[in-house]
């Protein structure tokens, strides 16, 4: 699988980010690396989240687990576990890393959402994830207190969200934060107007043909037939309270005149929007 080349290769802090709750030591992208010998397995000393962009390659730990690893697998460090990961011989690897510590974190594990019994599963698409977790370090901002916090904040909601994609690892085919941001955004306006499929699937990290076949898979719909349901239900709800007229509705709801929101309408409800408002107001 191809990895997104958008990606910055290399460390991204120059010295680690700590905060009272929590902080980040090292992160980046690692590649070509001859990985960890499982006959000599390391000891972190830390926490560390790894997010494998490309490989044919292995994990394996001193619990006794052995795991093959490839790209969109995620695989999670802890402190005193020894463990070894890497490429298998003659193959490819690049990874993205972040080295993480703090009472945050050892709450987390004390509640059990950081498992040391499950540290590797599955979160795809590999694009959207590389960017969603780049995004976590914004060299911009320095490395002063306000950053290091919102830094932290922004590698702890990432993380959040591939513990959630590890509950549907295997068992359900939900797709995973970036359906549900692009359900969000197609289902909505925001401040300038009604994304098209295409931005939305810009938006997620996703070339659009991926974006509309993955999210047909999933929810049985186009992009673009899902954003059409979700004005009509906007339509719906404004006809019922009233107070809009049908060219109102179709500007509002960026349909290029009434007589094709009106199509539209028909199309999902089954009735014209004149009949269903004289249906559920009366008259």
């Amino acid at each position: 699988m191809a990895y997104p080349e958008i990606i910055r290769a290399g460390p991204w802090l120059e010295s680690p980010l700590i905060t009272s709750a929590g902080g980040l030591q090292l992160a980046g992208v690692l590649e070509d690396s001859e990985g960890i010998d499982p006959a000599a397995m390391r000891v972190l000393g830390n926490y560390a989240l790894i997010y494998i962009l490309a490989a044919d390659g292995f994990y394996a730990d001193a619990r006794g687990l052995r795991r093959d690893l490839g790209a969109g697998d995620v695989v999670l460090i802890f402190p005193e576990l020894a463990h070894a990961y890497g490429p298998k011989p003659g193959t490819g690897w690049r990874h993205l890393y972040f080295v993480f510590a703090g009472a945050q974190f050892d709450l987390w594990r004390r509640c059990g959402l950081l498992d040391p019994a499950r540290p590797v599963w599955r979160a795809e698409p590999v694009d959207f994830w590389a960017r969603r977790l780049e995004e976590t370090v914004r060299p911009a901002e320095g490395n002063g207190p306000a950053a290091a916090l919102r830094t932290l904040g922004r590698f702890t909601d990432g993380l959040t969200a591939l513990l959630a994609a590890r509950e549907t690892d295997g068992r359900e085919t939900a797709g995973g934060a970036w359906l549900e941001e692009g359900e969000r955004l197609l289902g909505g306006p925001g401040a300038r107007g009604w994304l098209t499929p295409q931005q939305v699937a810009r938006a997620v990290g996703l070339s659009y043909e991926n974006f509309r076949k993955q999210f047909a898979a999933h929810t049985g719909v186009s992009p673009g037939q899902f954003q059409k349901r979700k004005r009509i239900d906007r339509a719906c709800s404004a006809i019922y309270q009233g107070g809009r007229t049908l060219k109102q509705l179709a500007e509002e709801l960026e349909f290029c005149d009434v007589f094709h929101f009106s199509k539209a309408f028909k199309q999902i409800v089954g009735s014209t929007p004149s009949e269903f408002r004289r249906k559920v107001r009366g008259g």
